[in-house]
């Protein structure tokens, strides 16, 4: 668990609306796409129906991007591929069966793709021919004993945070001359509740800290680290007392991950061919989309 200091304390002591989020396309955005100042969304349709832009501008928000006609581009491909989906499930009569936590629309999406996108199941020879040319991802996590004085500062606060960077390197050169007043500085200094303990976390594992501070972390060596560690809680200095390396895994206790993983791959895939086959028997206009010749598959 997370604890507000960005730290978890160990054992010593991270929306779309429409109904399917589609997949990465391999896409061009056309200039016709992009509105002009006379025109502000552009004109899109699905075979004849077209995409209002009241629809676009309400889709708008789940696209962030770096630019709004990349996010009007991704934006209107939601649309594109939501609205096959609804033709698709009417002209098969999709019946609707919905369940727990689903509107209608889900359910008959999921209905849909059920139906139409079939992927073969995983075998155990094939899960245990990725286990032996991929060991090396398979190990446990390490352990960690580590202390640390929290110099807190707010995320947004820049001149907080270049003062807090600077009174954190100030206590680094003080812990490299004086190593044993690590604890008298983090009572004194770290608004983190372990100065109590001298600043221990006692033995923290990956999945107790903030993301940003555990991708540093868990780089370290035993010892004093060299320099302050950022989070979003402000800056941290660190000392990793003791470093247990993770011990490899049998096949045995990863074999579901590695199942689903594999079957998650093989439904992507099917999944983006499927859509790109509904594009390709489609009059899409206003925006171009890859599709495939095939035929819609059965």
């Amino acid at each position: 668990m997370t604890t507000g200091c960005g730290c978890g304390g160990g054992s010593g002591a991270g929306g779309c609306s429409s109904a399917v989020k589609e997949p990465e396309l391999a896409v061009a955005v056309e200039p016709q796409l992009i509105a002009s100042s006379e025109q502000q969304w552009p004109i899109v349709s699905v075979n004849g129906v077209p995409i209002a832009p009241e629809a676009m501008a309400q889709e708008l928000q789940y696209h962030p991007a770096q630019s709004r006609e990349e996010a009007v581009f991704l934006a209107a491909r939601a649309l594109v591929i939501r609205e096959l989906l609804q033709q698709r499930i009417r002209e098969l009569g999709v019946l609707l069966d919905v369940g727990a936590g689903e509107n209608e629309e889900e359910a008959a999406t999921r209905l849909l793709l059920e139906r139409e996108v079939k992927v073969p199941e995983c075998d155990e020879a094939t899960c245990v021919r990725y286990f032996d040319s991929n060991r090396g991802r398979f190990h446990s996590a390490p352990l960690l004993a580590v202390r640390h004085i929290l110099l807190e500062c707010a995320p947004d606060d820049a001149q907080a945070r270049h003062q807090a960077l600077s009174q954190a390197e100030v206590l680094l050169l003080t812990l490299e001359e004086s190593p044993a007043a690590f604890a008298e500085l983090a009572m004194k200094y770290s608004a983190c509740p372990s100065k109590a303990q001298g600043g221990s976390l006692g033995q923290v594992s990956k999945g107790q800290t903030v993301p940003e501070l555990e991708r540093q972390l868990f780089t370290l060596a035993p010892g004093l680290a060299d320099r302050p560690l950022e989070s979003r809680y402000g800056w941290h200095v660190i000392c990793v007392d003791q470093r247990i390396e993770g011990q490899p895994l049998p096949y045995e206790a990863v074999a579901t991950a590695i199942c689903t993983q594999l079957q998650q791959g093989v439904w992507q895939k099917a999944l983006v061919h499927y859509l790109q086959t509904l594009i390709g028997t489609a009059d899409v206009r206003g925006i171009v989309l890859p599709g495939a010749d095939s035929p819609l598959v059965q």
